[in-house]
């Protein structure tokens, strides 16, 4: 993974702090050293180290108080920080009282934030890393991204093994760390909704069917729901309502996991080739991904939403308050009729830009509509011509 040019940039200036968060191994840890080689790295998912400094956090004081200025010119990194809440409290004295800077990295500001923790009062800008996004790869295989996923240990290994490193991902992390951050406590009710998840994903949430699958109450699955989002595991995509219109569904969101592979294997399935409803899915949800990632990275300020009518209409996403409209079709020739979702919202919203992001050939215009294949798409939207 070294040779791989990660997006991200973080160049601080002297003095500033930052956070970088990230779902576990999308390889913030590999990129902080890579990026800054000379800092000190305290990494708190080494137990020995854990232990010692949640008994006496002011130890990472009086250690850095006894180093050399030469070694703490550089940000100074603390790995999985939110292991530690209490240690914030003594990066705030270092930064306020010593003029320090650090990166503060971890996979979760829940706990963190349950716990009251001292998050710096702004003194800290924010970063997220995700996992690997089509600038950073030189060669695009659809089908191994839709089944490996973007996580970059699992994109690079071999075919193999990846399904195992997949499945252990979703058992070891998505549960047991979970647990182990004390963020749910009714293993049965979380594990049944994990595979809820999976039935469920990139659909309309039915929060009452879903709390009775799990044996919970709706308010439960909620609570669920806003785990995986604040563990950088997935996220919310609320319905378009520019006019209200009785017509217009207008409440229940959509959830996407933060990486397609992972989805794979909660919905246990395996992409053979480039047509069906679940290549379908997962196309949708891999171009969803790249959408979110260049909106974080470029630090863009708009909404990603989507359009349904309670007739059926729909389109797939809607930018910027209607300005874009886009419907994913995996399709190797779409046909027109399949576009009733756009139509009618570019008759009713006229959007600046309606695009179809297809698994066709070449470019082409048909009624205003822009049909791109999904690699142009790509490289305009990370190009800055989409929005």
């Amino acid at each position: 993974m070294g040779d791989i040019k990660r997006f991200l940039e973080i160049s601080l200036p002297p003095h500033q702090s930052a956070f970088l968060w990230g779902a576990r191994k999308t390889g913030k840890s590999t990129f902080l050293k890579t990026r800054f080689p000379k800092s000190i790295v305290y990494d708190f998912l080494k137990t020995s180290l854990f232990l010692e400094f949640s008994k006496k956090p002011f130890l990472l004081r009086e250690q850095l108080l006894a180093m050399p200025a030469t070694l703490l010119k550089y940000p100074i990194i603390l790995d999985e920080v939110q292991k530690i809440p209490q240690l914030l409290d003594e990066v705030h004295w270092l930064i306020e009282n010593k003029g320090l800077s650090f990166i503060l990295c971890g996979s979760s500001a829940r706990k963190l934030k349950r716990g009251h923790a001292n998050l710096l009062g702004g003194r800290a800008w924010r970063y997220k890393m995700s996992p690997f996004i089509t600038p950073e790869l030189k060669d695009l295989d659809l089908l191994r991204i839709l089944n490996h996923g973007m996580v970059p240990t699992h994109y690079l290994q071999d075919e193999k093994y990846y399904h195992r490193s997949l499945k252990a991902y979703v058992e070891d992390y998505l549960k047991e760390e979970i647990f182990a951050e004390g963020l749910s406590r009714n293993i049965p009710a979380f594990s049944r909704f994990l595979d809820a998840v999976g039935y469920s994903h990139g659909e309309q949430i039915n929060y009452s069917n879903i709390a009775s699958d799990c044996g919970v109450d709706a308010k439960t699955v909620k609570e669920y729901y806003q785990i995986l989002v604040d563990t950088l595991l997935g996220n919310m995509v609320f319905p378009f309502k520019k006019r209200q219109s009785r017509q217009v569904i207008s409440k229940a969101p959509k959830f996407y996991l933060f990486d397609v592979g992972v989805a794979g294997i909660l919905k246990k399935r395996r992409i053979e080739e480039e047509r069906g409803e679940e290549f379908g899915k997962a196309f949708e949800h891999f171009i969803f991904m790249e959408i979110l990632a260049y909106k974080e990275y470029m630090e863009l300020d708009f909404e990603i939403n989507y359009w349904r009518t309670k007739s059926g209409f729909e389109v797939d996403f809607v930018l910027n308050e209607g300005a874009v409209a886009i419907e994913i079709k995996g399709s190797k020739r779409v046909d027109n009729r399949d576009l009733k979702g756009l139509f009618a919202f570019t008759e009713e919203f006229k959007p600046k830009k309606a695009i179809v992001v297809t698994n066709e050939t070449r470019p082409r215009i048909y009624n205003n509509i822009l049909f791109l294949p999904w690699k142009r798409f790509l490289a305009d939207l990370w190009g800055g011509k989409i929005i």
